[in-house]
């Protein structure tokens, strides 16, 4: 990521590739870019997610 996201907005994007695909509204030019930015934006998701999961567990267990 370039710049630093939320997780909102990585998903709101996510999900808005996924629509793309779903609806085969996505050119076959930019089918390569848009699955490459996905799979992007879903390591950042699980990233997040298990940063907060730990961040939690670790106020959890204070």
């Amino acid at each position: 990521m370039k710049h630093e996201l939320t997780y909102e907005q990585a998903y709101a994007e996510l999900t808005g590739i996924i629509k793309e695909l779903e609806d085969e509204t996505i050119s076959v030019d930019k089918l390569t870019l848009r699955v490459k930015r996905a799979m992007e934006l879903i390591r950042y998701c699980r990233e997040k997610l298990l940063l907060t999961e730990k961040e939690i567990n670790e106020l959890i267990t204070e």
